[in-house]
């Protein structure tokens, strides 16, 4: 199958229009594929992208996969259309002229709660790290497939898309015993871990009765950690459920995933007040993964 990146490279010409031709046969036209999450019934869509040739061709993806799609070549332009048309998904290019995606991506934060996903070619650590401290739901790197992009999409469109909420009442928070070292689940459906409290169903975290700001990822991942109630959970695992179930065929992670996750992890210990050297909630086993603390 032919890639995006390969075809942003130069001698665009008659690869561009393999690629078009297979983005068109590829996907469902349903616009609603079985399991998919629409909110407001609506799926918009917003393509930031500099490059003509990589705009129109992301635009034919989104619009395979049922998404009315609206396009522009800078930064500032595309910020415009995202509050013109508050759309379901953004997808981001890193470097534009004028405003870089990081800046774009910080200023749409503002207006909209849409999901970002950023494109780029850059695949360092501290790149990807930038991406997501700015906004990004998720950073993906060139070159990529079609199908690929869908379904990261699309996964991403089956988690809620509600912002973690407002510490939760006195009496939820309040306890007079102390926490028990490993994660408990509470009648009210939350999670505790040494005053560390998570309620996956209301969106809620809260770290010694004050809340914690998250972002949808590493409410994720915290969530399932106190879930998994001192289990080691690989970061093959987080991918496959940030991911999201039936994404695609194939549970494969890639080395990009795994960073990924290791840069919220990253974030998520930064918010929490701990070092990986000084874990008090959430331990690295090497090699493995991540547990809650003993």
């Amino acid at each position: 199958m032919s890639v995006i990146g390969q075809a942003a490279s130069g001698g665009f010409g008659a690869l561009f229009w393999d690629i078009i031709t297979e983005v068109k046969g590829s996907f469902d036209p349903d616009p609603q594929p079985p399991g998919s999450t629409v909110l407001d019934d609506r799926r918009v869509a917003v393509v930031i992208e500099d490059e003509a040739d990589i705009r129109q061709l992301l635009s034919d993806v989104l619009e395979s996969a049922g998404f009315d799609v609206h396009s522009a070549g800078t930064g500032l332009e595309g910020i415009e259309l995202v509050r013109e048309h508050q759309p379901v998904v953004t997808t981001l290019d890193v470097s534009m002229p004028g405003i870089d995606g990081f800046e774009t991506a910080k200023r749409i934060r503002t207006i909209s709660s849409t999901y970002i996903v950023m494109l780029t070619a850059r695949s360092e650590e501290i790149d990807a790290l930038q991406g997501l401290e700015s906004g990004a739901d998720d950073y993906v790197t060139k070159p990529f497939r079609p199908r690929e992009l869908r379904a990261r999409i699309e996964a991403m469109l089956r988690r809620p898309r509600v912002p973690v909420g407002p510490p939760p009442t006195t009496e939820a928070t309040t306890s007079t015993n102390e926490p028990p070292p490993s994660a408990d689940r509470s009648d009210e459906g939350w999670l505790d871990h040494r005053g560390l409290r998570v309620h996956p169903a209301m969106r809620i975290a809260t770290r010694e009765g004050a809340e914690l700001d998250l972002t949808r990822s590493e409410f994720d991942i915290l969530a399932e950690l106190l879930d998994a109630r001192g289990r080691v959970v690989s970061k093959a695992d987080l991918t496959l459920m940030l991911r999201g179930d039936g994404y695609g065929s194939s549970t494969f992670v890639s080395d990009a995933d795994a960073r990924a996750i290791e840069v919220h992890m990253a974030n998520l210990r930064r918010k929490l007040g701990e070092t990986p050297s000084q874990p008090r909630w959430i331990e690295t086993v090497r090699g493995v993964g991540y547990r809650l603390t003993r």
